[in-house]
């Protein structure tokens, strides 16, 4: 079975490869522990990163050009990491850092607008974290192919949409699905967006939690968990976006 989280869908046929190929000894495969320890370490830097951003960068005229520029190279380094299954530990880390930076800024500007909601989006995006490995671990909500093609499906769909939707509000200032403006009004339809991203986001947990317990039983190789660890990140900065434009919409 694969994950649904883009940046580990191809984990397993890799790790197959690698090991028909030079074979792998025990002492080198990967652990959930090493899992575990890398994504706290990179969830640390991107945590300091974004605090030091948020003190130290100042609210200029030219925030919303390195915003952008910071998103662009943040989704560069996503797709090269994904897509040559790069387990170098320095370009991870760049991620963390630059995903930080953006972190750090932006949510700032939605701090000043609605105090407390950066606090209650960090909260909601670990309580959703948390909540999704006791159900993982107590086999409440179990990794099947057919959760696998329903919540890859959702999240390729909501991918896909908000991708043309920030393209038209470039374009005509309009906006539909996803509202970018702090301040603008909201229907129904960006809510129930928002919503649909969070519960696939929040699955799609579940299936990474799955396929990092198969491959450490498959024995690969341990550089490996800094892969997967980035995958987690990926997964839960997309978690936090998703909360915290759902709660700005609720405070309007």
């Amino acid at each position: 079975m694969r994950s649904a989280n883009p940046v580990l869908d191809r984990l397993d046929d890799v790790g197959r490869a690698e090991r028909q190929v030079l074979g792998v000894g025990a002492a080198e495969t990967m652990s959930v522990a090493d899992v575990v320890s890398r994504t706290v370490g990179l969830l640390l830097i991107t945590g300091v990163t974004a605090a030091v951003a948020w003190v130290l960068v100042p609210p200029a005229a030219w925030i919303s050009a390195a915003l952008a520029g910071t998103a662009l190279a943040s989704l560069a380094l996503v797709l090269f990491i994904s897509l040559k299954q790069v387990t170098n530990p320095p370009l991870i880390v760049g991620y963390a850092v630059l995903q930080g930076l953006l972190l750090g800024v932006a949510s700032r500007a939605f701090e000043l607008v609605y105090p407390g909601i950066v606090a209650q989006a960090v909260i909601g995006t670990f309580g959703v974290f948390l909540g999704m490995a006791l159900l993982y671990r107590a086999r409440v909500i179990r990794a099947t192919p057919r959760l696998a093609r329903l919540v890859l499906g959702a999240l390729i769909g909501i991918l896909a949409v908000g991708l043309v939707n920030l393209v038209t509000y470039l374009l005509t200032g309009r906006q539909g699905l996803e509202v970018y403006s702090l301040t603008a009004r909201v229907g129904w339809l960006p809510y129930l967006f928002s919503g649909v991203a969070i519960i696939a986001g929040a699955l799609s947990f579940i299936l990474d939690f799955d396929l990092v317990e198969r491959s450490t039983r498959a024995g690969l190789p341990r550089r490996y968990a800094w892969y997967c660890a980035f995958g987690l990140l990926v997964g839960l900065i997309f978690l936090y976006w998703q909360i915290l434009r759902l709660l700005s919409y609720l405070r309007r």
